[in-house]
């Protein structure tokens, strides 16, 4: 749909990557850190409170990788359509059946487990539009679910899906754009890519100062993720290989570095994020295919926090924190390897090479 425009080497999000990338397990190394984070932050075990921090960081990096990778693969699959109908069938096919699977299963829980919630079916009413519509906001709870819990929310790791698809949504016209801009397409990304940033960390700052404000929630929504997924589109404008795509990793090591360490290198670490993400996925030595037994990273990330809540709920950390993650960690692959051949891959299109492959 781009006449000109080089396809990066990889796939939609439906499709396997071709040989000789590591996008299944970056995007799986990703979707763990956010894992992680709510493994340690949900269970509310004190002992591992000084963790919090250093893995709030990680997730947050992870989160800010999916979105790179996003802006990367999904256009090199917008690139590939033929249409703008067959560019939306593959998106929902991929996001939207094990993600209504996954709201409507907690709901269903909440019937068969709770009195509460049998007793008060306008709430889980709400709570099943809410989610099953992205607006996870307006309904984060279900009645009588998680209420002795450290934190109340059935999945709180769904925000980021609805800028996901937003993402999804704006990537059309942010194609047409840069198609139309022409020879001034970098100018037209760099511009984007700083007003995402100035929204995103001057929203963070005004935040800071005024917690009862809803700046901070309003700095990680659209548009101030935007610059990330800006990066992904670049780096796959670009196509970087060889000694370019090596020394756009180092360049980003260094960026993305100094962004963690120095709040005024902050606004560079889309840019490092997505020099170092492209690069290890591309230029980097390949490693095991992580996708072997399915592309578990989307269910492992849409299925496990509701599991960290219901270990949490029946007190397996609270008896034996480690056993209560082992048990986590085991619940979580499962759950993701049935969501993945009973949803995923019977969703996908005919031609999926996943669907052919796993």
């Amino acid at each position: 749909m781009l006449s000109g425009t080089a396809q990066p080497t990889g796939s939609d999000q439906g499709a396997r990557p071709v040989p000789g990338n590591n996008f299944n397990a970056l995007r799986l190394l990703f979707a763990l850190m956010v894992v992680a984070y709510h493994a340690a932050v949900l269970p509310g075990i004190d002992a591992w409170k000084q963790a919090e921090a250093p893995l709030s960081l990680a997730a947050e990096i992870g989160v800010q990788g999916f979105f790179v990778l996003s802006g990367y693969l999904v256009f090199g699959s917008l690139v590939r359509s033929n249409s703008l109908r067959l560019y939306a069938e593959k998106r929902a096919r991929r996001l939207y059946p094990a993600y209504a699977v996954v709201v409507i299963a907690c709901a269903l829980g909440a019937l068969v487990f709770s009195p509460e919630a049998r007793a008060n079916l306008g709430g889980v009413f709400h709570y099943i539009i809410g989610n099953i519509s992205f607006l996870n906001f307006l309904q984060p709870s279900l009645p009588g679910v998680f209420e002795m819990n450290r934190f109340t929310e059935v999945n709180g790791a769904l925000w980021t899906l609805k800028i996901e698809v937003m993402f999804y949504l704006i990537l059309p016209a942010l194609a047409w754009m840069l198609r139309v801009a022409g020879r001034y397409r970098w100018a037209l990304v760099v511009l984007i890519y700083v007003g995402a940033e100035v929204w995103r960390i001057g929203l963070e700052q005004a935040g800071r100062a005024d917690p009862s404000s809803p700046f901070l929630e309003l700095s990680r929504q659209l548009p101030g993720q935007l610059g990330f997924f800006i990066t992904g589109i670049a780096f796959a404008l670009l196509n970087l290989t060889g000694r370019n795509l090596d020394r756009a990793g180092l360049a980003g090591a260094v960026l993305l570095a100094l962004s963690l360490f120095l709040p005024l290198a902050e606004p560079l670490r889309a840019l490092g994020l997505g020099a170092v993400a492209v690069w290890a996925a591309t230029g980097a030595a390949r490693i095991p295919d992580a996708a072997k037994f399915g592309d578990l990273s989307y269910g492992v990330y849409i299925v496990h926090f509701p599991i960290i809540q219901t270990v949490a709920a029946l007190g397996l950390y609270t008896a034996m924190p480690w056993g209560g993650l082992a048990a986590t960690a085991v619940l979580v692959i499962g759950a993701s390897l049935l969501l993945w051949h009973l949803v995923e891959r019977p969703s996908l299109r005919a031609d999926s090479a996943y669907r052919a492959a796993s």
